[in-house]
């Protein structure tokens, strides 16, 4: 997706015209929403180009797990380097080991004089008590922050309803689980309406997701039941599959992740289990072809615009300290996206289906839940 697109969804909030709506159906079901291809990333610190002494300076401290997620931290990445290439930005990557390591590496950016950087980005909510000090400590250094909000007028806080992709996810989940479909390698049971939920860590922004999904199944069909678990790591694929795995052998038919690098097992699990998954952040049918048999979908969270439009910011001087920009279904922050190989076994109706719940959402007639109600969780370790 070209670059002037991808501003279009970060700069038009609220007010969906003919345009982004033709642009956000065009989206789903064809793949294209996270691109071709995931970068690999640069795992060291060293600038990772070699613009002139007047180029924009950029530096990215990731959340945990590092690149190479296919997901989350891949997605900031792609960002930057769609911003070099766009414009005359050179960049630093920095990939802390631990939550201990946010604050030296923030404040390592902002004090840094060669090079002098214009603007720090700080990928991930865990880094938000990190960014108050350091953005208080450096007031005359930009930053930008995913993921959560830090109140200082020199951070521009980019957030997501996460709840909205995922409740079109649940819905999509819901209405397969009581079908029978086979592609790929996967295949529903229907007997058993059953699907499932795996987080990373249980902390507030996944439990967005995780509302949200049990939301849009209840809105399929109130009487399935949805199986969940945490792993408690973004890193931990083996925990991933565990979990996943688990919730196959009891009956479930689809899987969602929102777990970072862990997702990857959740897929690993799938085709072992002839069963389906959903995937989450980016295109995991794409960033991750080896799985593309049994993703269905994928919950794209446009981490990579939200990282293009603080550095266009710059280029602009339009960049807007203390701003919040909150985006979802209706900006084209987060979008339901069908998988690049399975996304046409989808039943032309069920996508019409949910094309109308997509409409309710982003007009205000069907409210998504940010919290989980309970009513309906089932914990694996509770059967």
């Amino acid at each position: 997706m070209g670059s002037n697109t991808r501003r279009r969804f970060l700069t038009v909030a609220g007010t969906a015209g003919s345009g982004l709506l033709a642009g956000c159906t065009g989206v789903l079901g064809t793949g294209d929403a996270a691109g071709d291809d995931e970068s690999d990333g640069d795992e060291t610190d060293a600038p990772a180009t070699t613009a002139a002494d007047d180029a924009t300076h950029v530096g990215i401290v990731y959340s945990l797990g590092g690149l190479g997620d296919r997901s989350f931290n891949d997605m900031a990445n792609r960002g930057i380097q769609e911003a070099r290439l766009d414009y005359d930005v050179e960049y630093t990557n920095k990939l802390p080991q631990g939550s201990d390591e946010f604050g030296p590496l923030q404040q390592a950016l902002a004090g840094s004089d060669d090079p002098d950087y214009d603007l720090t980005c700080c990928i991930g909510f865990s880094q938000a008590e990190a960014l108050g000090g350091t953005a208080g400590d450096y007031p005359d250094e930009r930053f930008m922050i995913v993921d959560s909000v830090v109140d200082a007028p020199n951070v521009a806080s980019y957030v997501f309803r996460e709840e909205e992709g995922s409740f079109q996810a649940g819905h999509l989940a819901g209405r397969l689980t009581s079908r029978d479909l086979s592609a790929g390698a996967g295949s529903t049971a229907p007997d058993a309406s059953v699907v499932g939920f795996v987080g990373g860590v249980d902390v507030p922004i996944v439990e967005k997701f995780e509302a949200g999904y049990v939301a849009g199944v209840e809105h399929a069909d109130a009487s399935i039941e949805v199986l969940t678990d945490y792993v408690g790591a973004f890193d931990d694929p083996e925990g991933g599959r565990a979990a996943a795995a688990e919730m196959y052998e009891q009956g479930a038919d689809v899987v969602y992740h929102a777990a970072g690098g862990s997702g990857i097992g959740v897929f690993d699990a799938a085709q072992s289990a002839g069963r389906f998954a959903i995937g989450a952040d980016s295109d995991q049918s794409v960033s991750d072809p080896r799985y593309a048999d049994v993703i269905l979908a994928s919950v794209v969270k446009r981490v990579d615009s939200a990282v293009y439009t603080a550095v266009e910011s710059l280029i602009t001087e339009t960049f807007d300290g203390g701003s919040i920009q909150s985006l979802g279904l209706g900006e084209g922050g987060v979008e339901l996206v069908y998988g690049d190989q399975l996304g046409d076994s989808v039943p032309s109706e069920l996508k019409d289906e949910l094309a109308v719940t997509r409409r309710g959402i982003v007009d205000g007639e069907i409210s998504v839940p940010t919290e989980r109600s309970g009513d309906q969780r089932q914990e694996v370790s509770d059967r």
